[in-house]
Formats: C-alpha cells, structure tokens, sequence
C-alpha cells in the first residue's frame, strides 16, 4: 500500500470565509501517482474546519456562514471568550470537523458533479492555514 502526502498553505483574508481547495487537492493527488484509494484533508487548527459542498454558486458559502452566525453567535458569553475572545470559532470549528475522506478511483477524486473542498476560516484573518493531503492506496 501506498502513501502520499503534502502539507499546502492557504492565506485568509477574512474573520469568516469559505476558501475553495479543490484545485491544490486534486495537484496533491495527481502528484501521488495514486490511482485507487482514499484522500484525506485536514487542518489541524483549532478555529478552522473542512467541508464539502456545492460548487456552482457562491451564494452557498455565503448562506453557510450565515447559517453558522445565527447558530452560534459571536461573544454570547462563551466562557472561552475571556481567554482569547474567539470561542465561537472553536464552535463552529468542532461542529464543522477538521478533516473530510474522499474516494479516489482512476488517480482522480470520486467527488459529485456539485461538489468542491473546503477551508472554513472561523477566526481569520490569517497568513497561514496548514491543510494536511494524505493519499493512501
């Protein structure tokens, strides 16, 4: 069995964003020579997440942040606030996840026609935001 992995960085721009990381996904895969197996991405940050969803309309991303604002909302609070005042970050962040699993067949991502991979920035702006691609097969 194989492994491959690459650690890519991606700078936000934000406070909330959904960053699409589709394209430096893909690259990683390509680049493992990998043809059947499974590819995971991961942040391992604590105020940021990973998620799959629609492409085709921006309007998505924006309606999710807006979804999550009115879920958790921002300085209702959280205790976590007195330490670093961004514990709806970590919120959202551990509701969302931290990683997603995508199939890979023919060295490509098994992803719908609809759907890309995202960052989820929950406490930007930020220069660095590690995503950790992991191809095994």
């Amino acid at each position: 069995m194989a492994c491959f992995q690459r650690t890519v960085t991606v700078r936000t721009s934000v406070h909330n964003e959904v960053l699409d990381i589709t394209e430096e996904v893909k690259n990683v895969v390509a680049a493992s020579s990998i043809t059947a197996g499974v590819c995971a991405v991961y942040t391992p940050h604590a105020t940021a997440a990973i998620t799959i969803n629609e492409n085709d309309d921006p309007n998505i991303g924006v309606d999710f942040l807006s979804a999550l604002r009115k879920l958790i909302i921002e300085h209702d609070g959280w205790l976590h606030d007195r330490v670093d005042d961004n514990a709806a970050a970590h919120i959202k962040s551990a509701l969302i996840g931290p990683s997603e699993s995508i199939p890979v067949s023919g060295g490509r991502l098994v992803l719908g026609t609809w759907q890309n991979v995202f960052l989820c920035e929950f406490d930007g702006p930020r220069a660095e935001r590690r995503v950790v691609i992991t191809v095994v097969g």
